[in-house]
């Protein structure tokens, strides 16, 4: 089975989440537990266990860490990657989501839409580097990519 059943977040250096950013780790956390592709590849050099896996992710040193553990809390692998990448689409998607919580309180429904979309377009291009990052660390689907950009987003900012 090459999913993820736990996933944690290392948030201790980081300041409480905004009520906002809370609500979309927590959605982000639920769907990516409920249906995700996750899988490492196989290596020349050491064995892969095999899935399901427990996944912590963390920034430490300005880089982001996945460390991948097997069910029974075996370690199954751990890379680190550079949070270079990432820095203008997670700034984006920031921007457009403090827009899109803003709009949700004062615009009509078709400028909220519009908003939207332009918001999910960020969130696929984030969803994008994220699986160009992971080529030959993990093969993720988008939905998966998607979510793990999601939690890679609260890190990032913090809150």
């Amino acid at each position: 089975m090459s999913k993820i059943i736990d996933i944690s977040l290392d948030d201790r250096n980081l300041p409480p989440p905004t009520p906002e950013i809370d609500q979309e780790r927590k959605v982000a956390i639920f769907d990516l537990l409920e249906d995700n592709t996750f899988k490492l590849p196989l290596r020349e050099d050491r064995e892969v266990p095999p899935g399901p896996y427990k996944l912590n992710l963390a920034i430490r040193d300005r880089r982001l860490v996945f460390a991948v553990a097997t069910e029974q809390a075996a370690e199954a692998g751990e890379f680190h990657m550079s949070l270079g990448p990432f820095r203008q689409v997670v700034k984006d998607y920031f921007q457009i989501c403090e827009s899109y919580f803003e709009a949700v309180k004062t615009l009509p429904p078709s400028q909220i839409e519009t908003i939207d979309m332009a918001r999910r377009g960020i969130h696929n291009e984030g969803a994008r580097v994220l699986q160009e990052r992971l080529e030959g660390k993990a093969e993720v689907d988008t939905d998966t990519a998607r979510r793990l950009f999601t939690l890679i987003c609260v890190l990032h900012f913090g809150g």
